[in-house]
This record gives C-alpha cells, structure tokens and sequence, in this order.
C-alpha cells in the first residue's frame, strides 16, 4: 500500500505517446518520497531565509543618535511596528484600580512592617481587566514597579504568600521592602484546564495556547493581551504620583516586561531575567512565543534598542524549563514546543549587538548584563542597578519574611479562570464585530465597474500577498524541467514533472496529456490539487482509485482536458507545521512557498506548445481547497477556481470557541493567519478572483463546515459578482455527500467557462 502512495512510479510502463507531445523537459532522474523531499528542501529553504534575517533588519533602522529626542524619532515607527505585530492596538479605557475584598473582611489581604498587601483589579480594555496584587508602601514612595514572575507561578508567590519560590527570589517583596509602590499582574498560566468546550472537546494546549490561537487570526496575540495589562498598570501609576516607573519580570514575565519596556517610553527601568537572548531557535519555542514578522525587523537586541537609552538590566538566570505540551490520553491538539535557558556567552553577544547600535548614543544607553550564579531571579546585584536606574538607591537586607495574612487567602484559579474567560471573549467579540472591520478595510474597493473594482482591488491583492501570505522573491527564472513517463491508458498518458523554484524548493506533480491532441492544437488544463497529506496520484493515477478523489484527475483527462496534479507540502504531519513556524517570524507562511510554487508551475504550463495559455483552471478538495481561495487570488494564471470540501465562514472556523467545527480544537495549530479576520474572509478572497469564474462544491454530510455557514458566506461572495453584472460566473453545488469530489456541476462549470466540450465516459 505504501509504494502506491509515493508519487513517482520506479517502472514506468511502454507508451504510445501523442504526436502533440512535447515537454521541453530533461529526463527525470529521482527516486525516494518527492513530497517529504519538498517538505525538506522547504525546511532548509527558510532556515538559510533564517540566517539571513539579521542582515535584512538593517533596511528597517535608520538610527539618529545625535540627541535622545532624535533618537526617538528615528525608532518610532519600529515601536509602532512592535505593537501592531503584538496586536497592542486597541485603545485602553481611563486608569482605574480597585481593591477587592469580601464584605466583612479587611480591606488589606496581608501586611508585613514596611507594606500592605491589597488584592486588587484594573480597568484594561473594553470586557478586559487585570487582577492580581498592590503592595503600598508604609513610609514614602520611592518608585512604582511592575514586578512579573512567571507565568506559571501566581503573584503571591513573589511575597511569600505561596511557598513556590525561594525567598532570594522574591523580587516583589525585596522591591517593596525597598519602599516601592509594586503591582503584581496575573499572568495567563500554561495549564490546559480551561482549553477546549467541556460540551465539545478538552484539549491539551496551554492556556496561552489556547487564547493565542484565536487572537492570532485577529490580529491580537496574548503577549499583546499581557503587555496592555502592564500598559494600564503604568496609566494608573502614572496618574497617582510622578514617581519613576520600571517593570522587573522572570520567564514569561521577563519577555513582559521585555516588550513592555520596548513600547513605552514612560518606563524607565527593566529587568528581564531568564529570557534575552538569540532567537534563532524562536520555532522550538511554545507556538504561544510565535509573532508574525518579528524576526524581518527584531531579534531581542534590536527590540533593546528602543528601550534605550532607559535602563535595561539583563539577568542570566534560569528560564522555566518545558518540554512540549502536557499528554493525557483524552486531551491533544496542542504544537510542539520547548524553552530552555540560552547560554550566558550567547546572552552576552546578543546584548553587545544592542551596545553596539547604540554608539554615540547621546545620552548613552544603560544597558548592563547580571549574572545568576543559583540561577534564580532577582538577585541583589540586579536590583541594586534597577532601583539606582529608578533614583531610588539602596536595597536592605533581605529578612526572607512574608507579609502576614490578615484574611484568608482568594481563590486564585477562580481569578485565573475570570483571566482567562476575559480574554477569549475579547476575541470572539473581535470575532462578531469583524464584518463590519472587513467592510472598512474594502470600503475603497469600486464596484461601479469591472473594469474599476480591478484597478481599486489591486492595493488589497498586494496587502493579502504581503501582509497575510507573505512574499517569497520572484522563482528561479531557470526552472529546469524534468520528466519522466508514468503510466498509459488509451486515453492518455501520465509523466512525472519535477521544477525548480528557489535552491532546495522544487514543485512536482503528475501531468495527463490526452492522446487525440492534433498538431498545433491548444487545450484548456485543469490543475486538480489534493487536500491535507495528500499526494498527486490520488488524483491522477489511474492505478489508485481513492473514494475521497474518484480519479477527478483521470476522469477530466478522458473527457479530453489536460491535467496537472501538484504536489503541495502540507504533508508529514509536525514535518510540514514545523515549516509555518519557522516562516511565520520571517514574515511568510506556508503559502508564501505554495505561491511561487504555482507560479512556476503556470510559467512551465503556459509554454507548452499545447496548452491554451488563457485556459488554465483550479479545482482543489480541501486543504487544496484552501489552495483555491488563495493562490488564484494571486496569481491571474488561473482563469478560474472550484473551491471543494473546505468554502466556509473561515473566521468562525478559526476563532471560535463554541462551534464543534472550529480548529481551536484540533491540532492544525498552523491554520491561523495574523489578521486574516479584519482583512479577509473567504468572500472577500473570492472578490479578488472576480472577474474569473468562481465555483464552491459542497458536500451535504461534509464535517468541515455546516451548510448555513457554506451558504452564509457564499451569499456574500456571489453578491459581488451579480452587483458587477456577472452572477453567472459565481455557482454553488450541493450533493448528498462528504467531504469528496462530486465531479458532476464542476464539470459542468468547467465545461461552460473553458468552452471544452469533447466529453469521454465517466
């Protein structure tokens, strides 16, 4: 069964070959699995576009360091950059905290000699609050700090109210023993309690999993989430006294207090404990770490950079070691992922490459690395530095004593909980109100004539390609084609194709040229794409019969059309997802390759002395289905697109956390698409196929989808075409089946708009 899987046959058979025939093409000379070598030559595609990076980031800066208020002019569209990607884009509501205690009890939660512990709240966002501590200081104020632990450690644990962290390394209660002002946010945790819909499925993602996966699609991230929390928090300390203000945070909470310090100038001092360093390992880290374009503009020194010339402290010590998600035999879905502490040396270089863009800084950068010798936080050395950097100079002994309860102690998986439910109903809130962000981000587009809604629709065709799909460079203008014959029917004949693209990315797939193509004639072709983990004979192997494809490939080659199955990565499982990671950061996805792929595919078609070069179709089932809304959006090569098994109200698919259909559940953890919801649902990518004709197949009983929510959106595709008069190029077909090829009004479509008429048998 395995040998009829793999794509390329190692005994082609005899045939009588077309006398129309010619490829143009060298043989083919390959053996092995070609999709898992794509998939490789892709992995080692983007780890060279990985190494390149930082030489790329130079184009993005152009640094004045001839005054501070210089400086910050030079750096401050990269802030703004920062904060987009981050998804820190919505406006907070007015600074307001509040003290939380039951009735009856004191006001105050605990109390130590030089401060009181207050449980409190604060206004965030719209539906969004932060929760966690307030230590107030009993003498004068010295300075206001944010003080972070990690995620997985709960504020009380940074006082001593929560026996999980050694006393040295309670940064908090040293801080505020210090006569600092501390507030101590809750931070979303990476438990898997909470993740997944007890009516539907529990899976085992993380918390920031879970939150970051739906956020994503949104443009929101849950690092963006955190940092607004952190954000409110210096609007409400800001507006009580004008004592300076730092962050000071470990794990989780050093990349925090990392990127909070990087976005607002009114934070003058951060300590960043177990984070900084290299990013050149970003894809192993949790998929909740994952930010779109980070590594096109930052690495960790460049985001130092606009902290500068404020102080920044780096500390050495221990990240939370993770390996992966946690497993339990009922729950899945979750990515891979895995954090480990960098080495100091790589630490310390990473810091030097901030030092060394900041030369003749005026003022100069404060910029000093820390060691931990015990690999704990908050060593004396660094926040020694980080209250001389606030004016406030000195730090006592530390006595290790926690403050004392004064009131039993809150419940702090209910206040996670409450975190956490406010969080993800942000992001279904963005989910409903998204229409209306689609609509103003089209409300350019002119629909008063084809010719208009082309020419206005053209600027957002390069924004999906650039901002949502990511642009490779042009493909290798020497593709070097190969082939190698396959199989033979009486009908037709199947060879192997194989194109090269970029170094190590080649595109592959079988082409059936039917045997009555007369000298000098030219014919449409069907490129028919597989679905997930899916390859090219499933389509068009007349040895492989698949109930899923029913041969469409083969079946359209009888009728007399060219066909061309690709091969498309999205296959191996982790293998090809592992590819989404490692291009998301460069600014890319998966489909920034699939696209040039194609390109190069429809260069090598269009050139055969057979092919009608004004007739090339797309007709893709599922994950090729996905294929179809995106690639013919792109590229004008293909005159048309059937989208089967997978048109569907796409965002609702992606983001939400109460319909059984939606990824949040399973584990296709690289189907978000930063954005994509205030940009582009599949309608509006159909928009950007019109005027071609555009088709969606769709299977009654098919799981990907319901049919109110098939219809729905194809509703709105098909408005668009009938308001620019051509309704007739926009169809539906239902049929009583699953998620497959029905084959029966598509190629009917197909027959009407590529006016081919010269049918075979079924």
């Amino acid at each position: 069964m395995i040998a009829i899987l793999l794509v390329f046959s190692s005994l082609p058979l005899a045939v009588s070959e077309s006398p129309a025939l010619e490829l143009g093409a060298a043989p083919l000379d390959f053996s092995g699995d070609p999709a898992m070598e794509m998939v490789a030559g892709i992995d080692r595609f983007l780890m060279r576009e990985w190494a390149d990076a930082p030489a790329r980031r130079a184009a993005y800066w152009q640094r004045d360091c001839s005054s501070y208020e210089a400086y910050e002019v030079s750096i401050a569209d990269n802030r703004e950059r920062l904060k987009a990607i981050l998804g820190v884009v919505d406006a907070r509501i007015p600074p307001m905290m509040e003290i939380t205690a039951p009735v009856g009890m004191p006001a105050a939660l605990a109390e130590a000699s030089d401060y009181v512990v207050h449980a409190v709240r604060w206004a965030v966002l719209s539906g969004v609050e932060a929760e966690g501590l307030l230590l107030e200081p009993k003498q004068p104020q010295r300075a206001a700090v944010i003080a972070l632990a990690d995620c997985d450690v709960p504020p009380e644990a940074l006082i001593g109210l929560v026996e999980s962290v050694p006393p040295a390394a309670q940064f908090a209660r040293r801080l505020a023993e210090s006569g600092c002002r501390v507030v101590l946010p809750t931070l979303i945790d990476r438990r898997d309690t909470w993740s997944g819909h007890p009516a539907i499925r529990m899976t085992n993602q993380p918390h920031r999993e879970f939150i970051y996966r739906a956020a994503f699609e949104m443009g929101r991230h849950i690092i963006g989430y955190e940092v607004q929390k952190i954000l409110a928090a210096v609007d409400w300390l800001q507006a009580q006294s004008d004592a300076p203000i730092g962050v000071i945070g470990h794990g989780e909470g050093g990349l925090l207090a990392f990127y909070a310090a990087a976005m607002d100038p009114r934070i003058a001092a951060a300590v960043v404990s177990g984070y900084f360093g290299p990013r050149d390992a970003l894809w192993e880290e949790p998929i909740y770490r994952n930010v779109w374009g980070l590594l096109e503009i930052f690495g960790d020194a460049e985001i130092a950079t606009l902290i500068a010339p404020r102080a920044l402290i780096v500390e050495t010590a221990d990240a939370p070691a993770i390996d992966g998600p946690r497993q339990t035999p009922r729950r899945s879905g979750a990515a891979p992922g895995r954090i480990r502490t960098p080495h100091p040396d790589t630490v310390a270089a990473e810091l030097q490459r901030a030092r060394d863009f900041l030369q003749g800084l005026d003022p100069p950068a404060q910029i000093w690395l820390e060691s931990s010798p015990d690999g704990l936080p908050g060593q004396s050395a660094s926040l020694r530095r980080f209250l001389a950097a606030l004016g406030a100079p000195g730090l006592p002994d530390d006595s290790g004593t926690p403050p004392a309860l004064l009131r039993p102690m809150p419940d702090l998986d209910a206040r996670l909980k409450r975190q956490f439910d406010q969080i993800m109903e942000h992001t279904q809130r963005l989910m409903r109100e998204s229409p209306r962000q689609r609509a103003e981000f089209w409300e350019n587009a002119d629909a008063s004539s084809l010719e208009r809604w082309k020419k206005s629709t053209a600027s957002l065709r390069e924004y999906l390609w650039d901002e949502v799909i990511g642009r490779f460079p042009e493909p290798m203008e020497t593709m070097q084609p190969r082939s190698r014959l396959m199989t033979d029917t009486p009908a037709y004949s199947a060879h192997e194709i194989m194109l090269d693209v970029y170094p190590d990315v080649f595109a592959c797939g079988i082409l059936l040229v039917p045997k009555d193509i007369r000298p000098g004639e030219r014919r449409p072709v069907v490129v028919c794409q597989h679905g997930l983990e899916g390859r090219p004979n499933l389509i068009a192997d007349p040895r492989v019969n698949d109930k899923t494809y029913i041969q469409y490939g083969c079946r359209l080659a009888e009728r007399g059309y060219i066909v061309y199955a690709p091969q498309n990565p999205y296959i191996g499982g982790d293998a090809f997802r592992v590819l989404q990671r490692k291009a998301n950061p460069l600014k890319k996805s998966l489909f920034a390759v699939i696209v040039r792929q194609h390109q190069q595919t429809l260069r090598w078609l269009a050139a055969l002395p057979f092919v009608d070069a004004e007739r090339i179709a797309f007709y893709g089932l599922s994950y090729g289905g996905k294929t179809a809304m995106r690639v013919p959006a792109l590229l004008d090569g293909y005159c048309l697109s059937i989208c089967s098994a997978d048109f569907n109200e796409w965002i609702w698919k992606n983001v939400s956390n109460s319909s059984p259909y939606s990824y949040l559940f399973t584990g296709e953890y690289e189907m978000p698409e930063f954005n994509l919801g205030n940009t582009f649902n599949y309608a509006e990518l159909s928009w950007l196929i019109l005027p071609r004709p555009f088709m969606v197949e769709r299977g009654h009983h098919d799981g990907v989808a319901p049919d109110e929510w098939v219809a729905y959106e194809f509703a709105r595709a098909r408005r668009q075409y009938v308001a620019l008069g051509i309704g007739d190029h926009a169809e539906i077909a239902y049929f009583d089946g699953p998620h497959a090829i029905h084959g029966v009004d598509t190629f009917a479509f197909l027959e009407k708009h590529l006016q081919f008429a010269r049918c075979g048998e079924d």
